[in-house]
């Protein structure tokens, strides 16, 4: 009788591993086809944005650079903190300005100009004498005065 009793708890054994007894609640999620969709997903996402370039387009000098030390010709335009125009040292109009970059604009070696803000000037006087000197045509332009803003 005892052996039969051996016998029988090792069957009942042998089933209960092959899965012949009765079958166990699976408590666990599976979690690799979810796993698998993100990536995908993640994968469309990033080759689907178009990757964003901040760049501003500049027009470098080509060509080899002068080995002459010849100093430009340079004209200082100033506004001062109550947005008056300087001409070189002299208070000129806005016509008078645009007059004066249209004939040095007519220059076969145009002059550099040199721009000279006041901290405190209005930014619409600044934005003005740019924009009359790229419709002049002036390509020499420099903005001088960051010396103003050190503490």
């Amino acid at each position: 009788m005892a052996l039969v009793k051996k016998l029988s708890n090792g069957l009942a054994a042998r089933r209960a591993a092959a899965g012949d007894g009765d079958p166990q609640v699976m408590m666990d999620v599976n979690t690799t086809p979810l796993i698998d969709v993100m990536l995908v997903l993640l994968v469309m996402l990033i080759i689907t944005i178009p990757i964003q370039l901040h760049a501003v387009n500049l027009q470098l000098p080509v060509g080899v650079p002068p080995q002459s030390l010849v100093v430009p010709n340079k004209v200082q335009v100033d506004i001062d903190e109550n947005s008056v125009l300087y001409w070189q040292g002299v208070a000129v109009s806005t016509a008078q300005l645009e007059e004066n970059m249209a004939s040095m604009a007519q220059l076969s070696d145009q002059p550099e100009l040199h721009l000279r803000p006041h901290r405190k000037c209005q930014y619409a006087v600044f934005a003005h004498v740019l924009s009359i000197s790229k419709r002049r045509g002036l390509t020499k332009v420099a903005v001088i005065g960051s010396e103003q803003f050190t503490p």
